[in-house]
């Protein structure tokens, strides 16, 4: 069988990390390999790749066969597209410099739609945030209403018991203020009946003198 090109995996449970590598095809996927082309981490976002880009060119040319995930990998980076451009030249289709030349144009593009993505990413991400903090601001609304309603029922059920306890209190008053202006006109009676009783003992006195 041909030499292969595929991933090896490391890293932890749950959190791969892969190699690039160059392995016989007999081999098991994670055993005993030629050659490291480099890595790929799929956790980040984008996937971060790091390969040696001439060494995994060179294994294409003689005739190593990439795993399906490998050969994804090598698009991106544009070893395929090398590749095939190079092929070209061989059947005198392109020169060298055509080669170049293009391959520079693809590298710019990529460039451009990385920094497009980028930039649409950051966009996205910024309004993730608005729409989240409008999310927060409404429920607070929410609650800060929901509050309001019941304070304002509560205070509704205060409102009968704070006039009943005003109707129940009123005739109290009435009647302590009654029995205020009653007591002075009580304490005249007094006076009025004890200077009669006195005048009646002087004249009784009087009576008896005679």
């Amino acid at each position: 069988m041909p030499t292969r090109i595929r991933l090896q995996r490391k890293g932890k449970k749950g959190r791969p990390f892969y190699h690039l590598v160059i392995a016989d095809g007999r081999a098991p996927r994670d055993g005993k390999f030629i050659e490291k082309l480099g890595t790929y981490n799929p956790l980040t976002d984008p996937a971060t790749i790091d390969i040696n880009f001439d060494r995994s060119l060179y294994w294409l040319q003689v005739g190593a066969q990439p795993s399906e995930t490998a050969r994804s990998i090598l698009s991106r980076e544009g070893v395929l597209l090398k590749d095939h451009l190079l092929r070209g030249v061989k059947k005198g289709a392109l020169t060298e410099e055509q080669v170049e030349e293009k391959f520079q144009a693809w590298l710019k593009e990529k460039a451009e739609k990385l920094e497009q993505t980028s930039k649409k990413s950051e966009l996205t991400a910024q309004e993730e945030k608005k729409k989240r903090l409008e999310e927060e601001r409404k429920i607070k609304e929410a609650r800060a209403e929901k509050l309001a309603k019941k304070l304002a029922a509560e205070k509704k059920l205060e409102e009968p018991e704070a006039a009943e306890g005003a109707e129940e209190s009123a005739p109290k008053a009435e009647a302590t203020e009654q029995k205020q202006e009653e007591a002075p006109k009580a304490e005249a009676a007094e006076e009025k009946k004890e200077e009669a009783s006195d005048k009646k003992e002087a004249a009784d006195e009087d009576k008896k003198e005679q």
